[in-house]
């Protein structure tokens, strides 16, 4: 018992201590300044004073303005701006394709989208704070001539599309280099330092050149060096362009133009016979211009004039070989060595007088063999003909074309006097109209042939000296002229054919091929109408002239004089019986004294049959 009374003695001052431990504790947390606690021992006043003092040294940022940050670190992706303000802004790497030397630390101007996302990020864009200042900028950089950077974004028709400042601007082709350029897709996604040279204000264009940066230090090197050239000064120099007419060679930033006639002392058809892009080739200068910076060089006079080097035996009368280079209408070029050449005419090509043209008796290229006919070694020039290979044929035309002879010749040619014919290459001869034929009526030539077919001639008459024959046709055969003088008598009648009907009348086709002339009114049928073309009638002839073989006819006069006699005819029996009328009337006067009334009778009978007659 009394065990347990000390322990329930011991166990109430436990109790009791810790009752009081609770009560103390409760009267101490009632004391405590847990909001102090809570900021680090800083009371709300203090937190106050410390919070303004902080957003002091921040900048005040408003969205949609534009300002200037820092670059505080970049990546591939990314690049980190600061701005002063209580967050930093991420902006992606491709607004900076303009700017590939962007570095940390450099400034940039950035436009605040939003100063506090939903997760509390500040957004920024440089794109758009360059768009927003960007035509601006242009033509401040414009009126100051300031180069600026840009990004080749893309390829267009006829140049490229740059980023400048964010505007997309235009450079020609043209002003990309002060070479050619090309392949332009090297320079697509490169940034390049430019001028803008051209801006439309109203359409807001922009217009770009990076050669106008290298032109002033280029203008610079062409003075310099123009200024240092002398005629035949020796320069090496690079193929910079071939065209048709020549060759622009770089000399080291000055460019000079060797025309094609300056390459080489040979005929060439074009440049890239002679040199080729890129080619280092050593230049001679023949001339320039300070003013306007033309440069004329040589190529070919580094070498010596072949004619120079031409035989110095070699006369006019000597035979040559060479090859056909240039053909033209009026002849051909042939180069008996390189640079050497020769003319030969069209007109010593052949002996035939009827030129024609050169391509008729060479080819370029063809190997021909040729005579000199003149050689001017001072100037240069040497005229050639290949026609004197062989013998002259009017050398000996009296003996092989002797008068009267007969050949068959080619019509080449026709005038309105005749007919040019071709016995063989370089002898000629003229029909005349006149000697074509005996009977017919030729107005032209190109009734009786045609250009190309044979005509057999009779040689009448040789001029050597002219080189002139005269021939005919008709002589070929005797003139019929002198058979139909008996024939074709005044007063006589022929069938005819009417062939054609002119003005002022027809050609009336006879027998053996003789035609006869029948004017209009003399075409006049019997019935009154008029004769038409290839109608055959009977017709008169009424005229016939053997010297100038002629025969005059009519149709009209075959009825006109029968009905003339038929008149003539009646006239002379009535002109009959009116005489015995008129004797009869005198008988009766004569014997009217011894009248009786049976002879009254018979007067009365005759007055009345006079009157019947006369009705």
């Amino acid at each position: 018992m009394e065990n347990t009374q000390v322990e329930n003695f011991v166990e109430e001052p436990v109790l009791e201590t810790a009752k009081s431990k609770k009560s103390n504790a409760s009267v101490a947390n009632d004391k405590f300044d847990w909001e102090a606690f809570e900021n680090d021992g800083f009371s709300a006043e203090d937190l106050a004073k410390t919070e303004e003092s902080y957003t002091q040294t921040l900048n005040r940022v408003s969205e949609n303005e534009v300002v200037e940050g820092t670059v505080v670190a970049l990546n591939k992706r990314e690049v980190i701006v600061n701005i002063g303000y209580k967050s930093e802004g991420v902006i992606s790497i491709n607004e900076f394709r303009y700017n590939p030397d962007l570095a940390v630390g450099d400034k940039v101007e950035v436009y605040v989208e939003n100063a506090e996302d939903k997760k509390g990020q500040l957004i920024l864009s440089h794109k758009r704070a360059r768009a927003m200042k960007s035509w601006d900028r242009v033509n401040e950089a414009c009126e100051k001539d300031e180069i600026v950077k840009g990004y080749i974004k893309c390829r267009t028709k006829g140049g490229m599309i740059v980023d400048v400042f964010g505007i997309e601007a235009f450079l020609p082709g043209s002003q990309i280099d002060v070479k050619p350029i090309r392949d332009y897709d090297v320079f697509v996604n490169k940034t390049m330092e430019f001028k803008i040279v051209k801006i439309n204000q109203e359409f807001r264009n922009v217009v770009v050149s990076h050669k106008a940066l290298i032109e002033a230090e280029i203008e610079a090197q062409k003075a310099d060096i123009i200024g240092k050239l002398e005629k035949g000064q020796i320069l090496e120099g690079t193929v910079k362009n071939i065209t048709s007419y020549g060759v622009f060679v770089d000399l080291g930033g000055v460019d000079g133009l060797i025309h094609i006639t300056d390459l080489s002392w040979g005929r060439i058809n074009h440049p890239e016979e002679v040199v080729s892009l890129d080619q280092m080739i050593n230049v001679v200068i023949l001339d320039f211009d300070d003013s306007k910076k033309r440069i004329a060089l040589g190529l070919k006079q580094l070498n010596p004039h072949p004619w120079d080097a031409l035989d110095p035996e070699l006369k006019v009368g000597d035979k040559v070989k060479g090859k056909v280079v240039v053909i033209a209408d009026y002849g051909a070029f042939i180069e008996i060595q390189p640079g050497v050449e020769g003319l030969i005419h069209v007109s010593e090509m052949s002996w035939s007088l009827h030129l024609r043209s050169a391509q008729d008796f060479l080819k370029v290229g063809e190997e021909v063999e040729a005579v000199i006919l003149t050689l001017d070694r001072e100037e240069r020039k040497m005229s050639l003909g290949i026609k004197q290979l062989k013998p002259d044929p009017w050398a000996t035309i009296a003996e092989k074309y002797p008068i009267n002879s007969k050949h068959t010749a080619t019509v080449r040619n026709f005038t309105n006097f005749g007919v040019f014919v071709e016995l063989e290459e370089g002898v000629d001869g003229l029909v005349h109209i006149s000697d074509l034929s005996w009977t017919k009526k030729i107005k032209h030539p190109s009734e009786f042939t045609a250009i190309g077919e044979k005509l057999e001639v009779v040689v009448l008459e040789v001029d050597q000296e002219n080189r002139r024959l005269s021939l005919g046709h008709k002589q070929l055969e005797e003139n019929p002229w002198d058979g139909y003088e008996s024939v074709y008598t005044v007063g006589s009648v022929h069938n005819g054919t009417v062939m054609a009907i002119g003005e002022k009348g027809a050609t009336v086709s006879l027998a053996e091929g003789v035609e006869g002339f029948c004017s209009v009114k003399n075409l006049v049928k019997e019935d009154g109408t008029s004769a038409k073309e290839g109608e055959t009638l009977e017709f008169k002839v009424m005229d016939f002239n053997k010297n100038s073989k002629k025969i005059v006819l009519s149709h009209t006069k075959l009825f006109e004089e029968a009905k003339k006699e038929e008149a003539q005819k009646v006239a002379k029996e009535r002109d009959a019986e009116a005489n015995n009328t008129h004797k009869a009337v005198k008988k009766i006067k004569d014997n009217l004294e011894k009248t009786t009334l049976g002879d009254i009778s018979e007067l009365a009978a005759l007055k009345e049959k006079l009157e019947e007659e006369a009705k």
